[in-house]
């Protein structure tokens, strides 16, 4: 379903947030339904509706969508003629409108497009580069210095290609996500790369397994190919005659045991006999081998298997570590969880008419107070997630920002930081965004902030109000900076404040329940 949703995204011109949405998505608790979906998409701000229409308005609706054919989900794209519909099972499949129409339930989800030029294709190019000049430059030197040949220009540039396919097929196997792997392995509902990569798993707990082989072979051509180009050629030739026994059974197989093509695999052992046939067909193949000859391939397969060893071990842990992540996102996720770590605010007395910086809907949902102080380094960082939760959700948090600094102690120069913040929130509202920003996300020095932002008197009210704040602080005990209150809880200090985001529909569906029971 992740893959799917995926393939959406990047359709519709989101790649850049696919893999945003995936932690998103695979963390939520109800994870993996359409709530799930739709919920993820609404955190990442992208505009989405999730409903029922009949199916005479299928002319009505966008190019593309999520929908629930046969029960299963769907990307469904529209054409002149007829519908392209993607699914986990059968892959990619086109059929006429009468027959989607007979067996879609009405059910969809539809996003709005993104208009933003994306700079993934820059991304694309930029890593593209970042292994291929590499290449280019060693291939350079080894024409530079050795004689190259029309037959081992052919090994050097199978060999090339196989271990890019080898690159992906364990890819594939450690269970890295790649658009590439995706489109490439589901040609045809008869092609599964993961099914026939993962065949027969039970072997796991050897230092190598089946998928490794191409990628130590054909790294160890290429290396080989590169020192001593006819020579390594001519053996690298004889191994692949020795492979094609192993061909042969992978394919039959894929064929009758499996009964799926791993187009990867396929590649592989095209390209390995296309290497054993062209060493046959050449009158090289009589030549004997010396171990001069030879130990090249030999000398680069016995290096690179260690690190091989070394490698993989370190991207199963990574995966292993993010896969304990997501389960850990996802438990954090519960609101249920949410509601027992927040406590009550000891003392609510008068803290409505409180009156610091605002921002927002006041009729949000969410009314997020943090009270801080201008001399705190911990401070910064709530500001600015708080500030960033605002701006993405303006309509679902109200902000409100209180100060806990003492009035009377003449000592502290950053006093004059919050008389000047609220009064320019009083005077000049407008410009309250700038200022706050200059101290807390700028991080302006305190010299260089006091004259920019020069007031001409603090008022009386202002000079009362820091003190009604300080001393509401002081009845809850709040002997500390930043404090983060939710709806008159303190926010768990087990949680980042940007993970607010995640509970926003959570805070809305109570907010409806207790309006129905009180109806």
């Amino acid at each position: 379903m992740l893959k799917l949703v995926q393939k959406f995204l990047q359709i519709n011109k989101y790649s850049e947030i696919k893999n945003e949405f995936k932690d998103l998505f695979l963390s939520h608790p109800n994870y993996p339904s359409l709530f799930a979906i739709t919920d993820s998409l609404d955190l990442l701000s992208i505009e989405n509706a999730a409903v029922r229409v009949s199916k005479e308005q299928i002319v009505d609706l966008p190019e593309n969508f999520l929908a629930y054919f046969k029960d299963e989900l769907s990307v469904v794209e529209k054409f002149k003629n007829y519908v392209r519909i993607t699914t986990v099972k059968k892959g990619m499949q086109k059929i006429p409108y009468e027959k989607f129409l007979l067996d879609w339930n009405g059910v969809i989800v539809a996003i709005e497009p993104n208009t933003t030029i994306s700079r993934e294709n820059l991304k694309i190019e930029y890593n593209w580069l970042k292994y291929f000049l590499p290449f280019v430059l060693l291939t350079g030197l080894s024409f530079f210095y050795n004689p190259y040949s029309l037959f081992s220009l052919i090994f050097l540039i199978t060999s090339t290609f196989g271990l890019v396919v080898s690159v992906l097929i364990v890819q594939e196997k450690l269970g890295f996500n790649n658009s590439f792997i995706s489109k490439f392995c589901n040609l045809s509902s008869n092609s599964s790369c993961n099914s026939v990569i993962n065949f027969n798993e039970g072997n796991q707990n050897w230092l190598f397994n089946f998928s490794d082989l191409p990628l130590l072979f054909f790294s160890s051509s290429l290396i080989a190919i590169l020192i001593r180009p006819l020579e390594s050629s001519i053996f690298i030739g004889f191994l692949s005659l020795l492979a094609i026994p192993i061909i042969v059974s992978s394919i039959w197989i894929q064929k009758f045991e499996i009964q799926k093509w791993c187009t990867m695999c396929l590649a592989v052992s095209f390209l390995i006999f296309v290497q054993s046939l062209i060493w046959f067909a050449s009158d090289l193949f009589t030549l004997s081998f010396s171990f001069e000859n030879i130990f090249p391939f030999l000398f680069s397969f016995i290096v690179l298997m260690p690190i091989w060893l070394v490698i993989k071990g370190h991207l199963k842990n990574i995966l292993e570590n993010e896969n304990s992540l997501k389960d850990l996102k996802k438990f954090k996720r519960n609101y249920s969880l949410l509601n027992f770590l927040s406590k009550k605010v000891t003392y609510t007395h008068g803290f409505d008419d409180l009156r610091g910086l605002s921002f927002g809907n006041r009729n949000a949902v969410v009314k997020l107070t943090i009270i801080l102080s201008p001399s705190c380094g911990h401070c910064y960082k709530t500001f600015k997630e708080a500030f960033d939760l605002v701006l993405k959700f303006p309509d679902k948090i109200f902000l409100s920002i209180l100060f806990n600094v003492n009035p009377e102690n003449a000592d502290n120069p950053y006093k004059t930081v919050v008389e000047r913040l609220l009064t320019i929130n009083r005077s000049t509202p407008g410009k309250t965004v700038e200022a706050i920003s200059d101290w807390y996300i700028k991080r302006m020095n305190l010299k260089k902030w006091l004259k920019k932002w020069h007031v001409e008197n603090v008022s009386m009210m202002t000079i009362q109000e820091i003190n009604k704040q300080y001393e509401w602080c002081s009845k809850n005990n709040f002997n500390y900076t930043p404090v983060k209150i939710v709806n008159e809880k303190l926010f768990p200090s087990e949680y980042e404040l940007n993970e607010l985001k995640c509970f926003l529909n959570d805070f809305t569906e109570e907010k409806e329940t207790v309006l129905e029971k009180i109806a």
